[in-house]
């Protein structure tokens, strides 16, 4: 008798999934020992099947560019580390990513044991390589490691029984990172500057003093750029000003729109979707964070070293009066939740200012595909489905000033129930097989 393997792999290449829909140009290395070959074919036809003693000099003649690189229980048999990553890194295009997945070497020895006692089919010895360790190895090849984590502690079916123990121990045991296969995911950085074409988008309800000076304020950028005034229905004249603003600022390309529902996520949402430019920005127009400061946050991004880069308030002291003290109490608090869920922790979730690609959209459709649950706000929805799809997150630090016009338009505790369901079902998604 000998432990079944079809549900590990099935679970396997479902996980696998989860980075392939939000990818292009994929590429896939594969022991050609495999025992999943027909599984991972589902995957994408750029598959590879490689002898296990040969895989750098396998990379060193492939020639196509990728915008994802899986290497499936091959990295161990390298006997050359940092020729590995810097062979990878010609082979990505720009915002690129390398996902290395294999056997947990917490489960070697166990593993051993079973095919000592016929349980499970012998394979070839394979290299200690500890993941935590890789960190500091593929940064001096010029990679960052975005995520690590494990899956499957007990991949066996045994009706539904199975996959209810494998979830559960999944999320009691996920600090421990005790799961039978393991996910890594690496960004290049320090890549060659390049400018890219930016859009700006700029909520706008109850902010008719706030808008002209907003813009004036927004750096004039060295490629081509947009504005997308997106507004609610106001108390004040916002509308009008809004309207104007075209006649105001002739020399800058700015769309307006008026936005179907109520609420901040859906104006996001519905301006994101007409922005046409490589990168988008979310700016508040309550000026309560410097537009001067875009540059920076678009730097980064056109440098590659990160796909997302998330603004923070609480680095920097803020001005008197700029954040409530029961607001800035549930900041820390829906910063420790998100860090749980995500495992990256951030210092401020909730900062208005963010920036990141046009091809994160895909992954924010994607996400908002998996939970039944809806972020109220979008800040989350933006930051979740970054993180899950592996992306490289950023932050970077801002000065948060006391508004010079109106009140706040966001209350983060009105909806305080739906956040409490969206925060348990994303830690669910996040933390167990799929």
């Amino acid at each position: 008798m000998k432990f079944s393997s079809k549900i590990y792999n099935k679970n396997h290449v479902n996980e696998l999934t989860r980075y392939v829909q939000n990818s292009k140009d994929i590429a896939h290395l594969l022991s050609d020992k495999s025992t999943n070959i027909d599984g991972f074919k589902q995957l994408n036809k750029d598959l590879h099947l490689i002898d296990e003693n040969n895989l750098n000099n396998f990379i060193s003649s492939m020639t196509k560019k990728y915008d994802l690189i899986i290497v499936t229980d091959l990295f161990e048999m390298t006997d050359n580390i940092y020729e590995f990553f810097e062979n990878i890194k010609l082979l990505l295009k720009p915002g690129g990513k390398l996902l290395i997945n294999s056997v947990n070497p917490k489960w070697n020895r166990v593993l051993r044991f079973f095919e000592f006692i016929k349980l499970k089919v012998t394979t070839r010895s394979r290299s200690l390589i500890n993941p935590r360790n890789l960190k500091n190895i593929a940064r001096s090849s010029g990679f960052d490691l975005n995520q690590f984590y494990s899956r499957q502690l007990f991949p066996f079916k045994i009706g539904f029984i199975g996959i209810f123990i494998n979830k559960v121990l999944e999320l009691l045991l996920k600090p421990f990172n005790l799961g039978i296969k393991y996910y890594m995911i690496f960004s290049p950085y320090g890549t060659k500057l390049e400018r890219k074409t930016k859009s700006i988008i700029i909520p706008a309800k109850n902010e008719e003093k706030n808008l002209v000076p907003l813009i004036e304020r927004i750096p004039v950028f060295d490629t081509d750029y947009e504005l997308i005034v997106i507004y609610g229905p106001s108390q004040d004249k916002t509308e009008e000003v809004v309207n104007n603003l075209n006649s105001t600022f002739p020399d800058i390309k700015i769309t307006t729109l008026k936005q179907s529902k109520n609420g901040k996520a859906n104006a996001v949402w519905e301006a994101v979707n007409i922005a046409n430019n490589e990168l988008i920005a979310i700016l508040d127009s309550d000026q309560s964070v410097d537009p001067e400061t875009l540059t920076e946050f678009f730097n980064i991004l056109e440098s590659e070293n990160a796909d997302f880069v998330n603004g923070t308030r609480l680095i920097y002291p803020m001005e008197d009066k700029a954040m409530r003290a029961l607001n800035t109490y549930g900041n820390k608090i829906f910063q420790f939740l998100i860090s749980l869920v995500i495992q990256q922790k951030l210092s401020d979730s909730l900062c208005g200012t963010k920036v990141f690609k046009k091809s994160n959209v895909i992954k924010i459709l994607n996400w908002q595909k998996t939970l039944k649950s809806k972020d109220p706000f979008g800040d989350f929805d933006l930051l979740f489905s970054a993180a899950y799809a592996g992306d490289k997150i950023l932050e970077y630090p801002v000065h948060y000033r006391a508004r010079v016009y109106g009140e706040t338009q966001i209350s983060r505790f009105r909806d305080g129930l739906k956040l409490i369901k969206y925060f348990l079902e994303s830690f669910y998604y996040f933390n167990i097989s799929k």
